[in-house]
């Protein structure tokens, strides 16, 4: 079984989250896509589990109990802050309704939405965006902001700091700081005209 490993970074600026929301916002289903991405962004919950919810559990209640299908795991999200979103999208929909659904009302599958994020990826000129890039914005992000990676690996349920770490896209920061100064052959003067003896 041969395993594939995508290349899939988090949007480390807030431009770059603001330009992916607003692709995702001016396309077909515009609403509904920015919303779950606002709510991925805002939880770290993997794509499988957002497409989990239903209307009934974020109706009126800002903090919301999910179990992971991955883990079996509870986790514990809060919505307050994405509550004026929440109650505009939600307004017309049934209780009983998932949140994220096709024209058909069924619930959105991982696939479609990562076709709808490669869509995305391409308007912005980027070949590294996946669906997990909205787990690794924020984890990248509530680092960035709190350098509390204890905190943050328990969130995401990971058995040590080095995955976490590696997995928010830090490592890669830290190499490409170091790289940034570093070369080798490239002094101004070598391999110039001027500088090349004559025999």
């Amino acid at each position: 079984m041969i395993t594939i490993y995508y290349n899939v970074e988090p949007l480390r600026s807030d431009e770059e989250i603001a330009d992916f929301v607003d692709k995702a916002r001016n396309g077909t289903h515009g609403e509904r896509n920015a919303l779950l991405i606002l709510i991925g962004l805002n939880t770290g919950l993997r794509m499988s589990d957002i497409l989990n919810l239903k209307v009934e559990q974020i109706r009126h209640h800002d903090v919301v109990h999910v179990i992971e299908k991955k883990t079996k795991k509870r986790r514990v999200i809060l919505l307050t802050r994405l509550r004026p979103q929440i109650n505009h999208y939600i307004k017309d929909l049934p209780d009983n309704e998932y949140l994220f659904t096709n024209r058909q009302h069924q619930p959105l599958s991982v696939n479609a939405v990562y076709k709808l994020f490669q869509t995305i990826a391409r308007k912005m000129h980027r070949n590294d965006i996946g669906t997990h890039t909205l787990r690794k914005t924020f984890g990248y992000h509530y680092y960035q902001q709190t350098h509390d990676i204890g905190t943050l690996m328990m969130i995401f349920n990971h058995s040590s700091e080095a995955i976490t770490k590696r997995y928010i896209g830090l490592n890669q920061d830290v190499i490409l700081k170091q790289m940034a100064g570093f070369s080798l052959g490239l002094d101004s003067h070598a391999n110039t005209p001027s500088s090349q003896k004559t025999g």
